[in-house]
């Protein structure tokens, strides 16, 4: 997407979308008053320092300052470049981009991929309700008793047994060759030149992002052949990456928020079990073991997660393999155990919902998961068996990076293995200090950027600045008083003179702080904050004014200091004694007016 986007075309999707609609669907917000408040997404933190502000159109953190727009908020949450998030609020929002602004990177229209897939998901899903060649397919899915409603709501299709229904039919809507390489859905052929379909004589399930949006496709086989294989995913795509989507996701959402933790299955099947029965916290990984970013994405919707995998010995090590990397974003974890040759697709099937629901209210935690599976081992109880398991389940406390809930691990553990608490933190402090001498990574719990330091006087000012929208007289004592050779800090500066600029042009002061940030940057963190925070005034009997004079007065004394001690020489003695007399008259406003006017005339 060209960078060049026209103003006018930010503030029609700024205009339409309500911040805190937007980000509501993120994460949990709670009424504050005139705000609304949350738990960061950004940081982890234990009481709520992250506020939108409706009548601004904004949202800040005081925790880690993260602060911004619409725009800055998808672009951290997605990690999405701005052209990419300004696509999808334009689609959002309802307005239409123009033809320099519409997504494409390198040639590349991500919007038309969007519509091909979208195109795909309806043309297999007809074909599984209207294709004779389908009958096997709808056999299928009437065994895994998966009713008419389930189908229609994950718009469950078929692929045809042909080489190329997909390739024809896209031709003809006007997608090209090369379109349906990128999206996965054709595959070229080696010795000739054409494609071929790359899903065939398959169940389909399309993959949708956050936002609903078809992604990839998962296919499963109906086929007798044992060489071919079970699943069949996309590829990695421009728009399809395995490790940062979550199956479900965008229907998961919501019910995740509510109950704080996420049920994490092992397939597409079991998912969709769990929602057609009612249980819509269910998400599965695709196709991949599940990642830091799938982690991280959870842990903006939950608190916890109860991981429901096979029974099998790889399902197990995978339940704890998973549960390390979701302790290491601070998340809780639960496994659920399930008996021997079960899933949950077919537990819950044979069992029924309640004796799932049995399972899950009672799983136990990680730890416990854990100790149970290595007291399996033939030699359990020996003091062999002791040191081992000790040592793994150490590995998996050491990846806590949060010292109360490694602390809470290390009390279970001593419980379990009847160990001492004292004697595992040692090993866990020798097992961590090791981790540290072999991991350079930066510590995840510290915040993603290291902000400016900036001098109190100027914030304070600006903070009264960015209000001023109602309050003329704010603005003319900036433009005419302040002495702007010693402002020190390049943002606030920024920050003053389009305060300056705007309410003389008669422009919302806002909306031109906006146009000189660049989207998620510092600048607009800095100026976000100000906003999000009313200033301050010193008793019932000042006022907004008089707090900006004292800070003028006080930016004047800095100056006028740093002035004279930088003076030297003969010729200097009258202009510090100048300054001297100035500094004593410079401690009320009234007093000080006239060394002001003075010193700007002598200075023009």
């Amino acid at each position: 997407m060209s960078k060049t986007i026209s103003k006018n075309t930010l503030e029609s999707i700024r205009a339409r979308l309500d911040i805190v609609e937007l980000i509501g669907s993120y994460i949990a917000l709670k009424r504050a008053g005139s705000t609304f408040r949350a738990l960061c997404p950004f940081h982890r933190e234990k009481t709520p320092s992250f506020h939108v502000n409706p009548h601004r159109q904004i949202f800040h953190c005081f925790g880690c300052g993260a602060g911004g727009d619409i725009f800055s908020f998808v672009m951290r949450h997605e990690g999405m470049p701005f052209p990419d998030t300004v696509a999808m609020l334009a689609e959002k929002a309802g307005v239409v981009l123009d033809l320099d602004e519409r997504a494409e990177e390198g040639g590349l229209d991500k919007n038309a991929l969007y519509r091909l897939l979208a195109d795909a998901a309806s043309f297999y899903h007809r074909t599984l309700l209207e294709s004779p060649s389908a009958a096997r397919a709808r056999d299928y899915l009437a065994q895994r008793r998966l009713n008419a409603e389930t189908i229609e709501t994950f718009q469950i299709g078929y692929a045809s047994p042909g080489w190329d229904s997909v390739l024809n039919g896209a031709r003809k809507k006007g997608y090209s060759d090369e379109q349906l390489e990128t999206a996965g859905l054709v595959l070229k052929r080696e010795n000739s030149a054409g494609g071929y379909d790359r899903f065939r004589d398959r169940v389909m399930f399309p993959i949708c992002d956050e936002q609903n949006r078809v992604i990839g496709f998962s296919g499963r086989t109906l086929g007798s052949d044992e060489k071919a294989a079970k699943y069949v995913n996309s590829p990695e795509t421009p728009l399809f990456r395995k490790s940062r989507i979550l199956f479900a996701l965008h229907r998961a959402r919501r019910a995740i928020l509510d109950a704080g933790e996420a049920l994490l299955c092992e397939g597409q099947i079991d998912v969709i079990r769990c929602h057609q029965e009612g249980l819509t916290a269910a998400v599965a990984s695709q196709g991949t073991a599940f990642t830091e970013d799938h982690a991280r994405i959870l842990q903006r919707y939950a608190n916890g997660v109860l991981i429901a995998f096979d029974p099998d010995k790889a399902g197990q090590e995978a339940a704890v393999r998973a549960a390390r990397i979701f302790f290491q974003a601070g998340l809780a974890v639960r496994i659920a155990a399930l008996p021997a040759g079960e899933d949950t697709d077919s537990f819950i099937r044979e069992h029924g919902l309640d004796a799932f629901r049995e399972r899950l209210t009672h799983a136990p935690s990680a730890l416990r998961f854990q100790h149970k599976i290595l007291a399996d081992a033939k030699d359990f109880g020996s003091a062999t068996w002791t040191k081992r398991a000790a040592n793994e389940m150490l590995e998996t406390v050491a990846h806590c990076p949060g010292d109360i809930q490694r602390s809470e691990l290390l009390k279970e553990l001593g419980e379990l293995l009847l160990i001492p608490e004292s004697r595992l933190f040692g090993d866990l402090n020798r097992l961590l200090a090791r981790r540290r001498r072999g991991d350079s990574e930066p510590d995840p719990a510290a915040p993603a950027r290291e902000e400016a330091v900036r001098p109190r006087e100027e914030v304070e000012l600006c903070a009264h600045a960015v209000h001023a929208a109602a309050n003329p007289e704010i603005v003319e004592l900036i433009a005419q008083r302040l002495p702007w050779d010693a402002l020190a800090d390049p943002a606030c500066k920024t920050v003053l003179e389009t305060v300056v600029s705007a309410a003389r042009d008669g422009r919302e002061i806002q909306d031109a702080l906006f146009e000189q940030a660049g989207p998620d940057s510092e600048f607009q963190r800095f100026f976000s904050g100000l906003l999000a925070s009313p200033p301050k005034i010193m008793g019932p009997e000042s006022s907004h004014a008089d707090a900006v004079k004292d800070m003028i007065l006080r930016l004047w004394r800095n100056k006028l200091k740093r002035e004279r001690q930088t003076l030297a020489g003969p010729d200097t003695a009258e202009r510090q004694t100048q300054i001297t007399y100035d500094l004593y008259h410079l401690k009320t406003w009234e007093d000080g007016q006239d060394v002001i006017d003075m010193e700007l005339a002598a200075k023009s």
